[in-house]
């Protein structure tokens, strides 16, 4: 698809081989701080506070500045934030505080830096291409981030506190600089007159109010997210409680979610070129409605982890199909607002559901959050299936407020 998307590829791949080293060694490290399970929550959430914050910000920037500059400083901070917090480490200096504060700076410098790289696919990529690859950049994710980096940086943190902290650092800088080899086509925005940035935002938010597809789908993403939170939110619960399952047991849920990931990563190239967009988003929605049900009444460790390769295979599909469509139907000017309501949704959706899902739990059982989810989820659907076609196919054409508002 290109040199550049080659460039760029190779830039998202080696960041989240560095993001994924932080995903274990950054837990290692709080654990080594603090046994205080509030602060132990605390660093969870400052690491999804930044979207909420100054997500939609950052999805602003990204189209009224240069996206490769704006992609290439927010790697450089991050990675000199992550310097400071090794120099802490290694003077003795660290402590719990030290390492929330940089977690909160990564994060926020990471939410600019994914706005950028988030808008720029849809400018070296074909839109007939754009689905093999946003599937190529997730996969990415998967297996960098997911499953090579975490056991990487648990066995770095045992050589050395500080040790892969420095392989993120590295992993960020060289992230960076693969992405400056990406050329990005001139964009008229980068020209035009100045205004508040909060002008900017509210444009965005209007657009996406009166373009029926993207308003459905980001809606679409915010309850299944949250119908998804509720029952994840409690899954290691659930697991010990209803499965009774010890450590190991739910790891290898996690696992099987992995290798169902890496089946669709090698077949969604197939899938794409001979089944509709349309089918495969009804597909996906209509396996997570059953696999709420699926779950809730499972008993059995070995068939719960079927069912979580099942999840692994369609949600990463349902993930390369849903950011396809997005881009499609986004014109450039608009796709760093756009994708960043779109996963601000994604996040408050996921926040919200594992609030409801404590609650839930609490009152009637393990198993409710998945009966919650399995209602929720089923009852939207229902009222967005013949929608699915229409969003399926929208595209540029008919996104402008002028031409399809409804």
């Amino acid at each position: 698809m290109g040199v550049p998307f080659r460039w760029n590829l190779a830039s998202v791949w080696i960041g989240n081989l560095g993001d994924g080293i932080a995903l274990a060694a950054g837990p290692l490290l709080v654990a080594s701080q603090t046994r205080n399970p509030a602060l132990i929550a605390a660093a969870a959430m400052v690491q999804r506070l930044p979207n909420l914050v100054i997500g939609l910000y950052a999805g602003a920037l990204a189209d009224r500045v240069n996206r490769k500059r704006l992609v290439v400083i927010a790697n450089v901070l991050r990675a000199v934030v992550i310097g400071g917090l090794i120099t802490t480490i290694v003077t003795g200096w660290v402590s719990i505080w030290a390492v929330l504060g940089a977690l909160l700076l990564v994060g926020f410098a990471e939410q600019f830096a994914d706005s950028g790289t988030r808008a720029v696919l849809p400018t070296i990529v074909p839109k007939a291409d754009l689905g093999i690859g946003s599937a190529r950049q997730m996969a990415g994710y998967l297996v960098a981030n997911e499953l090579l980096g975490p056991p990487i940086g648990a066995f770095l943190f045992a050589v050395g506190m500080a040790v892969p902290f420095g392989a993120q650092a590295a992993a960020v800088l060289l992230a960076a600089w693969l992405f400056t080899r990406v050329e990005l086509p001139r964009r008229e925005s980068e020209t035009r007159p100045e205004q508040h940035i909060g002008r900017d935002i509210v444009e965005g938010l209007r657009w996406i109010r009166h373009n029926r597809a993207v308003r459905t789908l980001s809606l679409v993403i915010f309850i299944f997210n949250l119908t998804w939170g509720a029952p994840w939110g409690i899954l290691v619960l659930w697991a010990q409680d209803q499965l009774g399952v010890g450590a190991v047991g739910f790891g290898l849920l996690s696992t099987a979610v992995g290798l169902g990931g890496i089946v669709a990563i090698g077949s969604y190239d197939w899938l794409e070129k001979r089944l509709p967009l349309a089918t495969l988003m009804k597909t996906c929605l209509t396996l997570e409605v059953l696999l709420h049900l699926a779950l809730a009444n499972t008993r059995h460790e070995w068939l719960a982890l079927i069912f979580m390769f099942v999840f692994g295979t369609y949600a990463f599909v349902w993930g390369s199909v849903s950011n396809t469509v997005r881009m499609r139907a986004t014109p450039d000017r608009f796709q760093g607002r756009v994708a960043s309501v779109y996963f601000f949704g994604m996040t408050s959706g996921l926040l919200v559901g594992q609030f409801l899902g404590g609650l839930i739990a609490t009152r009637w059982g393990v198993a409710a959050p998945f009966w919650f989810a399995f209602v929720g989820s089923g009852v939207t659907l229902a009222i967005v299936w013949r929608q699915l076609d229409h969003i399926a196919h929208a595209d540029a054409l008919d996104t402008d407020p002028g031409n399809s508002a409804s």
